[in-house]
């Protein structure tokens, strides 16, 4: 039997959306069986596009070029500029594109499982989110990760 890595994503910000991502297309390659949970606005992670950004207010562990204050932090064109900044970074260290690492995830047969309560609650349009996505609730959630050898929540 092989291995199994459940993912619960619960965040929808750019720099929360690699670790479930990098995570579970390098199990995949591994060999584990692998499934991610997108609940709550980590069902953002699930959009055809991926129009996602980066917050850096409440995030003091951010490395940020010089000390920002939080004042400075919470005017409105800081988050674009934070976002540009870590996407600029990301391309210059050769890290791959969200998007790219996504389908590699599908392409690794990764399932991608959307919180149906969560869907419901936010009154999402499925014909937003990326195909080969399968909708359940947290019981199904827990019969994969119960027999998991690995569970995240990230």
């Amino acid at each position: 039997m092989s291995k199994k890595m459940a993912v619960i994503a619960t965040k929808g910000t750019l720099d929360w959306a690699y670790p479930p991502f990098i995570l579970s297309s390098t199990a995949a390659a591994l060999g584990y069986d692998v499934e991610i949970f997108f609940t709550f606005y980590g069902l953002k992670l699930l959009e055809k596009d991926l129009d996602l950004k980066v917050s850096p207010l409440g995030n003091p562990g951010m490395p940020m070029p010089m000390p920002v204050p939080v004042l400075v932090q919470a005017l409105p064109f800081m988050q674009s500029f934070i976002t540009s900044m870590m996407k600029k970074k990301m391309a210059s260290k050769g890290v791959a594109p969200l998007d790219e690492l996504r389908e590699l995830c599908l392409e690794a047969e990764v399932r991608f499982v959307a919180c149906q309560m969560t869907v419901d609650l936010f009154e999402m349009d499925t014909n937003n989110f990326v195909d080969d996505v399968t909708y359940a609730g947290a019981a199904a959630f827990f019969e994969f990760a119960g027999e998991s050898d690995i569970t995240l929540y990230i």
